[in-house]
């Protein structure tokens, strides 16, 4: 029999289809373990400027107050849904998908996917599924569609699991899950320059963007209004225009592929996790004098290189923003060494430009290694070798790391960082709260999860690092 329907119609069914059963135990708990770090992270991110500066503009624009505003307040779905995105990512401390020609952070989709749920009353069951089928599609298109070598963001393919999951949150019918995937894959294409070279505020802001896209591509298509069904393999369609040719079999997908999604320990970008590991490594060893650094070599993965390294995309020695400290290998490794750590606590304005981390960025080497790059992205590998004065060798070497979907956090591993990330912002008892909803939302209403993070705050409370 031949089949009639579309790409995007086929991947509608699948998305309509998709049952919270679907995900094996391990694969829910891990999901659930994936909300519980977006969550604390965009807590976390609640007083940086920009963020502050997006809420007044919210509050300007208004909006039919059908959502809750993580913190307070309440607004329509579409900016409800980019601020929650845009909390989640200011960071950079959030999750992460590594493939082979792309890297995705799924957990962008949150914002797009609790706005939705919200708006629709649905319940934490729905709001579940609907994410793990956002994680499903946005890393499956990263498998066999990545657009970053063709000058593409990876926003782009976020574009279709954004809608998708937004849709299915809302309860929409596998047609209108077509026409929103549709609409917002094809409205959306968004350009690489975005993390190349001197990075903005965009950086951070380029999925809220698609979040809100997804919502209001969602209630257009509620609404009766229809998507180009060809947006994949049509004439001037995506993969003629935008990714090249690739094929995948909807009807063959699980819900498992959250399990392959990396968690981050190092508040870096993801690439860099290995070998600010091996760094702070290093900075523990009892010969280790961070003022008798001589020079740092690194060997690393090409994408690491390329991105952050000081590679294809830019040079990474001219630090200034908190955007380019987050990107640059070198500024990063160099805080880690002088700090030993790298938490949201180095990123201020006067630890980005300190003499001594600028110092140092100027003595570290990157070099891509081919055996290495090889390795990727089973492994993200990293060789480093800090050099003292006196001639003192220290090296460390990592595959990976605790995070990596090889090694994974457990629930009381991620409430840890959860705790850290909240606790300026919240009390004991909230932030129990938040984690017993979180961890059983299944048996919870996407509005129980919204109306407890109204009552964070927006202003700092408690000004402890719990990272030292």
């Amino acid at each position: 029999m031949t089949e009639t329907r579309t790409e995007v119609q086929r991947l509608a069914e699948f998305a309509a289809q998709a049952k919270l059963d679907d995900l094996s135990p391990e694969a829910l708990e891990q999901l659930k373990i994936r909300v519980l770090d977006t969550v604390g992270v965009a807590i976390g991110a609640l007083d940086a400027p920009p963020m502050v500066a997006i809420r007044a503009l919210i509050e300007e624009l208004g909006g039919k107050p059908t959502c809750t505003l993580l913190g307070g307040g309440r607004t329509s779905p579409e900016l409800a849904a980019f601020f929650t995105s845009a909390l989640s990512r200011y960071l950079d401390f959030m999750d992460a998908y590594i493939a082979p020609g792309e890297t995705n952070h799924p957990s962008d989709n949150f914002g797009a996917v609790l706005a939705a749920a919200e708006s629709a009353g649905a319940s934490g069951a729905e709001l579940l599924t609907a994410l793990a089928v956002a994680y499903q599609v946005h890393t499956r298109l990263s498998d066999v569609a990545p657009v970053r070598a063709r000058g593409f963001d990876h926003t782009t393919q976020g574009n279709f699991a954004a809608a998708v999951a937004a849709a299915r949150a809302m309860g929409l019918s596998q047609a209108q899950i077509a026409n929103a995937a549709a609409i917002a894959g094809t409205a959306n294409v968004a350009l690489r320059v975005t993390r190349t070279g001197v990075l903005s505020n965009w950086k951070g802001l380029a999925y809220a963007h698609v979040s809100k896209e997804a919502i209001f591509a969602a209630h257009l298509a509620a609404h009766g209004i229809t998507g180009p069904e060809a947006v994949f393999e049509g004439n001037k369609g995506f993969k003629e225009s935008v990714s090249g040719p690739f094929t995948i079999d909807w009807q063959a997908e699980n819900l498992e592929h959250v399990r392959r999604t990396i968690v981050k320990k190092h508040n870096a970008e993801i690439h860099s996790q290995s070998a600010l590991d091996a760094a702070q490594e290093i900075h523990t060893s009892s010969a280790f004098r961070a003022e008798a650094i001589d020079y740092v070599r690194l060997r690393t993965f090409q994408v690491a290189y390329s991105i952050i390294g000081g590679g294809e995309e830019g040079d990474k020695r001219s630090v200034r923003t908190k955007e380019d400290a987050d990107h640059s290998l070198p500024w990063m490794l160099a805080a880690v060494l002088l700090d030993g750590k790298l938490t949201p606590a180095q990123y201020t304005t006067e630890r980005i430009s300190a003499p001594d981390v600028q110092s140092l960025m100027q003595c570290i080497t990157i070099t891509p290694d081919a055996a290495l790059s090889a390795q990727f992205p089973q492994h993200m590998p990293a060789e480093l070798e800090v050099v003292l004065l006196d001639g003192t060798t220290l090296k460390a070497s990592r595959k990976a790391y605790r995070g990596f979907y090889t090694d994974p956090l457990d629930w009381t591993e991620a409430r840890a960082k959860f705790d850290a990330l909240a606790a300026p912002f919240t009390d004991e008892a909230l932030r129990d709260e938040l984690a017993d909803i979180i961890h059983h939302l299944e048996k919870y209403r996407s509005t129980d999860l919204t109306t407890a993070l109204a009552r964070v705050s927006c202003a700092r409370q408690d000004t402890t690092d719990l990272y030292s």
